[in-house]
């Protein structure tokens, strides 16, 4: 593991001093979008180690940004800024600058599933659950709490019990039982980062805005209208007949009943039904072929 987290002389785990770390990672430069898209296209043909580099050290706030978020789990905070780095080392790797969006926008995905991936192998209530509802609430109740303005160690009512349980699809002892293994981590956001009152970085200083950011509403716009040329371009596979049905019954406000289609087309009721599935596995299949 060591090793993986070392490039070109820079050791990219915090655990030493975490204060110093923090500091040493705000003198390298955010690249600019143009920047960063020449690196990682330059870096998918080259695989050059400097490359890497460069496009690594200048997400590593980003890292720092994200485990903020998870530091109320009781965890050393070096342990996880190490695993969400080797998280934004996988992304350099399975980056494709070519499709058009950031690489903080990629890495991000890959950064939060390898801390969340630390977490879960490092608590033992969520080894005994592994449910996806069960790690939804094991990642989401804080969240919900802090929304909820539920920010003191108090027991949640019976309602708030309740309304979390529907919400999240598990049952109301479930989240009795989080609830109580998660509030006695809670801690403040104006701590120093590694607990010395003479360091400069507050927690509160990595915080990142849950707002999307521009690159991210960008991203989330260009996938839409991506998805969207792709299915438009995929048409063609069917016939007169197919693209009606489907329409009406996949993409219409109000789905045109079975009924109502078998007596347009004067065909039973099960035809229509084939022809809508099969008309999707057809557009499926040229959807994968065109990308």
């Amino acid at each position: 593991m060591k090793e993986e987290l070392t490039l070109n002389g820079l050791d990219f785990s915090p655990e030493e001093n975490l204060a110093r770390y923090l500091q040493n990672i705000k003198k390298y430069p955010i690249l600019t979008s143009d920047e960063e898209y020449d690196l990682a296209l330059e870096y998918q043909k080259t695989k050059d180690k400097n490359i890497a580099y460069k496009l690594i050290t200048s997400h590593l706030r980003l890292v720092v940004k994200v485990v903020a978020k998870y530091r109320g789990y009781g965890l050393p905070v070096g342990e996880m800024i190490s695993e969400g780095n080797i998280g934004l080392m996988y992304a350099i790797d399975k980056f494709e600058p070519e499709k058009g969006f950031r690489f903080s926008t990629y890495a991000l995905w890959w950064i939060k599933a390898s801390v969340q991936k630390y977490i879960l192998n490092s608590w033992s209530l969520v080894k005994l659950g592994t449910t996806a509802a069960q790690k939804k609430l094991f990642f989401n109740l804080r969240k919900i709490k802090n929304r909820l303005n539920l920010v003191d160690d108090r027991d949640l009512s019976q309602n708030v019990l309740s309304n979390i349980a529907q919400s999240l699809d598990v049952s109301v002892q479930d989240v009795t039982d989080m609830n109580m293994r998660l509030k006695s981590h809670d801690g403040s956001l104006n701590a120093m980062v590694d607990g010395d009152q003479d360091s400069s970085s507050e927690w509160l200083d990595f915080i990142a805005d849950n707002k999307p950011n521009q690159e991210e509403t960008l991203a989330h716009n260009e996938t839409i209208k991506y998805r969207k040329k792709m299915f438009n371009q995929a048409l063609y596979v069917l016939n007169t007949r197919e693209k009606d049905i489907l329409f009406k019954r996949r993409l219409y406000d109000k789905a045109i009943t079975l009924d109502d289609l078998s007596k347009t087309y004067n065909i039973s009721k099960e035809r229509v039904r084939q022809i809508e599935l099969n008309s999707i596995k057809k557009i499926t299949k040229a959807i994968e072929l065109m990308q």
